[in-house]
C-alpha cells in the first residue's frame, strides 16, 4: 500500500512539473533541427504574381538556414533563377548570383535584378515584362552540399484569340503556328491561358496548337459539330501531334500594348496597299490582329467599321453588341481575307509610343 501511494505521488509531481514547463514556454516558437533533416529551406510567399506586358513584377523567394550547420557567413550562398518550359522538359537560365558575382542571360539582360530586401531575400525583380516572360520560374538556393527550390508563376493580363492564315483552317504546323502568333504581336498561348479564356466564355470549334505542343479547343456551348450535343462544356484535348507534319489552327495570346490603336478616318475606302500607305502617311503602321484583340478586350474599343489589318484580313471590334453590329455578342468580327487589289475597306492603324 505504501508503494502504491509513493507511485501516485511521483506521478502527480511529474505532471505538475510538465504543466509548469508548458505554462512557462507556451508562447515561444522553438525550432528543433532533426539530425538528418534539411538545413536549408527555400519558400515563396506567393505561388503566382500578376502583371501585364510592359509592367514590373517581383517574384518572391526567401531562404532560411540552420546557422549551426553553416555558420554566420553568407558569402558562399549561390542563388539561381531559371524559367521552366511549358512542357517541363528543360530549364532556361535567367539569373545567377554568388556574392559579388552576378550574371544575367538572354533576353533578361538589363531587366532583372535581386530585390535584396534582407540577407535571406532571393526575390527576383523583372522589369519591362514581355509576352515571353509569362510562365513558371524556379528559385534555387545552394550552400555547400545543401540546396532547395521554390516555384513562382508569372501571369499576364491579356486575351487569347484563335488564328488561321489566308490559306484557311488547319494549315499550320507547330513551328508555323509559333511564327504567325509572333507576326500578329502575340505569342502562342499556354493551356492555362486557354483554360482561363474558356472560363471567360471563349467558344471555338476548331482545334489549335498550344505552347506545350498539344492541340485543343474550348467549347462553352456543346453542339453536334463540336464534340457532340450531349457532351459537357470544357477544353477538348486532341493530344500531342507531330510538330512538323500535323496541321491545325493556333491559339495566340497578347497583352497590353504601348501605343495607340485607332480606325483611320479617310475620305475613301481603300485597297490593302492603299491602306498600308495611309497608315504610314499618318505616322503609324497598319495594325496587327493581336492589337485589335487587345484594344477590344483590354480597352473596350468599339467600332462598327470593317477595316484592313496587317495580315490581309478584315475585321472590326464590337464591345457593345447592337443591331447590325454583332447583335448577339461582344466580339472581334471576322469578315475574311478579301482580294487585296480589288476589295475596298477602311483600315485600323497602330502608332507606337516611344
Amino acid at each position: 500500500m505504501k508503494s502504491l501511494l509513493l507511485l501516485v505521488l511521483i506521478s502527480i509531481c511529474w505532471a505538475d512539473h510538465q504543466s509548469d514547463n508548458y505554462t512557462l514556454y507556451h508562447d515561444r516558437v522553438i525550432h528543433i533541427q532533426a539530425e538528418n533533416g534539411p538545413r536549408l529551406l527555400v519558400e515563396a510567399e506567393q505561388a503566382k504574381v500578376f502583371s501585364h506586358r510592359g509592367g514590373n513584377v517581383t517574384l518572391p523567394c526567401k531562404f532560411y538556414r540552420d546557422p549551426t550547420a553553416f555558420g554566420s557567413g553568407i558569402h558562399k550562398i549561390r542563388i539561381k533563377w531559371t524559367k521552366l518550359t511549358s512542357d517541363y522538359l528543360k530549364e532556361v537560365d535567367v539569373f545567377v548570383s554568388m556574392g559579388y558575382h552576378k550574371k544575367t542571360y538572354g533576353g533578361y539582360q538589363g531587366r532583372v535584378f535581386l530585390k535584396g530586401g534582407s540577407d535571406n531575400d532571393a526575390s527576383l525583380v523583372i522589369t519591362d515584362l514581355t509576352l515571353e516572360d509569362y510562365g513558371r520560374y524556379k528559385c534555387e538556393v545552394i550552400e555547400g552540399l545543401e540546396d532547395d527550390t521554390a516555384v513562382v508563376a508569372v501571369d499576364l493580363q491579356g486575351v487569347v484569340f484563335p488564328y488561321f492564315p489566308r490559306l484557311g483552317r488547319y494549315n499550320l504546323n507547330f513551328h508555323e503556328a509559333q511564327q504567325v502568333c509572333l507576326d500578329q504581336d502575340a505569342v502562342i498561348a499556354s493551356f492555362d491561358q486557354l483554360y482561363d479564356a474558356w472560363r471567360g466564355g471563349l467558344d471555338w470549334c476548331n482545334a489549335g496548337w498550344l505552347s506545350d505542343g498539344s492541340v485543343q479547343y474550348p467549347i462553352t456551348k456543346p453542339r453536334e459539330p463540336c464534340g457532340g450535343q450531349n457532351t459537357v462544356p470544357g477544353v477538348r484535348n486532341y493530344g500531342f501531334w507531330d510538330k512538323d507534319k500535323s496541321r491545325y489552327d493556333v491559339f495566340c495570346f497578347t497583352s497590353n500594348f504601348n501605343g495607340r490603336f485607332y480606325y483611320l478616318i479617310h475620305p475613301t475606302k481603300l485597297t490593302y496597299d492603299e491602306a498600308v500607305q495611309a497608315c504610314r502617311n499618318d505616322g503609324a503602321q497598319i495594325a496587327k490582329v493581336g492589337q485589335i484583340f487587345a484594344a477590344w478586350k483590354l480597352l473596350g474599343y468599339d467600332r462598327c467599321d470593317a477595316g484592313w489589318l496587317a495580315d490581309g484580313s478584315v475585321r472590326y471590334p464590337i464591345s457593345r453588341p447592337r443591331r447590325r453590329c454583332s447583335p448577339t455578342e461582344a466580339a472581334v468580327r471576322f469578315v475574311g481575307f478579301p482580294d487585296k487589289k480589288h476589295k475596298l475597306y477602311g483600315v485600323y492603324c497602330f502608332r507606337a509610343y516611344n
